[in-house]
């Protein structure tokens, strides 16, 4: 259940009184594809994880213009219901066009293939990453 704050607003000059003084940020943000993966009906969660960071990896890791992948598995607890994603992969470009462009190439075509072959559930986020940390 979401909880509302009521009222939250602050003004640009309390924003930043509230900020640490030694928080770093890429000014501009880099682009960043999120893609959410379910696996298919009959895989199980070990097959999946396995098919993720050991094949499906090696082949998204060739796509051109990739800066870098990282794979996030979800997991359950005993008596957890399932989550609606098995996982994340989080793929950084240099900008969208590139994301594009490296799916257009035979390499692209087999990433995507691969997945599809997979998965029952595929959704994608195309963001603007900002880092912050201390």
């Amino acid at each position: 259940m979401l909880r509302r704050i009521p009222n939250l607003r602050l003004s640009l000059a309390q924003a930043s009184r509230c900020m640490s003084t030694n928080v770093a940020s890429k000014p501009d943000g880099q682009f960043k594809a999120m893609i959410m993966l379910k696996r298919k009906d009959g895989i199980s969660r070990e097959e999946f994880g396995d098919w993720w960071l050991g094949q499906h990896k090696k082949l998204a890791m060739q796509l051109p213009g990739l800066k870098k992948y990282a794979v996030n598995l979800t997991s359950v607890g005993e008596g957890e219901d399932e989550p609606m994603y098995d996982g994340v992969a989080e793929l950084w470009f240099e900008r969208q066009e590139d994301l594009m462009e490296a799916y257009q190439t035979d390499i692209g075509a087999s990433v995507a293939a691969d997945s599809m072959a997979m998965v029952c559930k595929r959704d994608r986020l195309l963001t603007l990453e900002h880092v912050f940390e201390e």
